[in-house]
């Protein structure tokens, strides 16, 4: 077998700061790439449903913000439609992508609240949105979902019941701090860990 020293495997490398300068640039101060970052805005003025914003902070283990992360989010319009599909609504971009603040770790996207999406046997998932982190760190995107609380609809969601440790669920549950407004925190480790999917 022969031996390269010349083309040596380079390190893995995490997310590092490169994720902020091609996902938002405008945001690690590179202007003039885009008039605003991409994902920047959800909702327009003709957007349907009820408007909402959702705020949140990422911390790790021993509770401390994470600073540079960078959310996605995902989601269905006020009628369950998923962007692209016939009968969505055109006003709904479906997707946002927002960064935390570098100082206090803290994201807030204005949205609108979805409505129940189909699960493909027929049954309704209860409404949520699909979250997507990276951050230094983290080599491979972090899935999860925000669900309302109070929603009859939980109980009988195809995915959160065939979740093994129920008593993790209220980590999935956004709090309403005042109408329209929700809070989503995200632990990535400890007694209040997330519950991530592998998707």
């Amino acid at each position: 077998m022969q031996r390269l020293t010349h083309l040596n495997e380079s390190p893995s490398q995490t997310a590092g700061p490169y994720v902020h300068i091609g996902c938002v640039p405008n945001f690690a101060g590179i202007t003039g790439v885009y008039d605003a970052d991409l994902g920047a805005t959800m909702v327009n003025g003709e957007t349907r449903g009820e408007r909402i914003t959702i705020t949140g902070t990422v911390f790790d283990g021993t509770g401390t913000p994470l600073r540079d992360a960078m959310i996605e989010l995902w989601q269905a319009d006020t009628h369950g439609l998923y962007a692209g599909r016939d009968g969505a609504d055109p006003n709904f971009t479906g997707w946002g992508r927002v960064a935390c603040d570098t100082e206090t770790g803290q994201w807030s996207m204005h949205t609108i609240r979805p409505g129940a999406v189909p699960f493909p046997d027929g049954r309704m998932m209860a409404p949520h949105i699909s979250i997507w982190l990276v951050a230094r760190g983290i080599n491979i995107g972090l899935q999860t979902r925000m669900y309302f609380p109070d929603d009859p609809r939980l109980a009988q969601d195809p995915w959160l019941t065939r979740i093994e440790h129920q008593n993790r669920l209220p980590t999935l549950v956004a709090r309403e701090t005042t109408p329209h407004e929700f809070q989503f925190d995200i632990h990535l480790q400890g007694p209040n860990e997330t519950i991530f999917f592998d998707v």
